[in-house]
């Protein structure tokens, strides 16, 4: 089978998984991200809570990286924006930032590795 307008068809496939309701998350917010886990017969929402340190924007492809601290032990973890998998995703609070990616944030522990607070107009 010969497909003669390939871009047509992504397009169309694309727009048929993307999710229309998503906040706007930039570098430096602090996120709660549903995530829905399935455990045999069972399906659950378990939430994961971090600040977000890396975006990247490609299409249907748009991810997030997420950081966060348990028990002691930093915890990173990529999310697919559009994947089904994906509950919810609510943005706590910002963080006044002046990079685009937060990777020097892993290197720093206690204070310094706090970020300032800037308040959004809703």
């Amino acid at each position: 089978m010969i497909i003669k307008n390939k871009q047509k068809y992504l397009d169309d496939l694309e727009n048929q998984y993307t999710k229309k309701e998503i906040p706007e998350i930039k570098i430096g917010d602090a996120v709660n991200v549903g995530v829905k886990i399935i455990e045999g017969v069972k399906e659950r929402i378990q939430y994961y809570e971090g600040i977000v340190i890396a975006k990247k924007n490609t299409l249907i492809n748009k991810t997030f990286t997420v950081r966060k601290i348990f028990q002691g032990v930093a915890v990173e973890r990529i999310f697919l924006i559009h994947s089904p998998k994906i509950y919810s995703i609510e943005i706590i609070k910002s963080s006044k930032i002046r990079r685009a990616k937060l990777y020097y944030i892993r290197y720093l522990s206690g204070k310094a590795s706090r970020l300032k607070q800037s308040f959004r107009s809703k």
